[in-house]
């Protein structure tokens, strides 16, 4: 099975596991560590300390988000579904974004009218 080399906070990997949701394809998740020289396992399996990296199931490395997305598009088709979890993942975003401010600023909360 593919082996995605990624973090939670990385834009790149999120755009990654997206991709790869909307394709419908499995993997395993490995984390990697914030600090790159600590990233032992990660250098092993690919040679690199970048991320995010995908390790196929021959042990072949694609690193960084737009090779990643590249092998991907080529070897895999689109399922139908593809569009239905992308504006998923939108009306999620949105909400996380919005979730996001109002925890910060209460005052950026939508007034929500009520009728009597």
């Amino acid at each position: 099975m593919m082996q995605l080399f990624q973090t939670e906070w990385c834009p790149s990997s999120r755009r990654v596991r997206q991709r790869l949701t909307e394709l419908g394809v499995d993997y395993v998740v490995r984390q990697v560590p914030v600090v790159r020289s600590a990233r032992h396992t990660l250098r092993d399996a690919t040679g690199s300390d970048g991320i995010p990296a995908l390790v196929l199931d021959d042990g072949t490395a694609v690193t960084g988000e737009v090779a990643i997305r590249a092998y991907l598009d080529e070897h895999f088709a689109e399922p139908r579904s593809a569009e239905e979890q992308r504006a998923k993942a939108e009306v999620i975003r949105r909400r996380e974004c919005r979730e996001g401010l109002s925890a910060r600023d209460p005052s950026a909360l939508p007034i929500l009218e009520t009728s009597r």
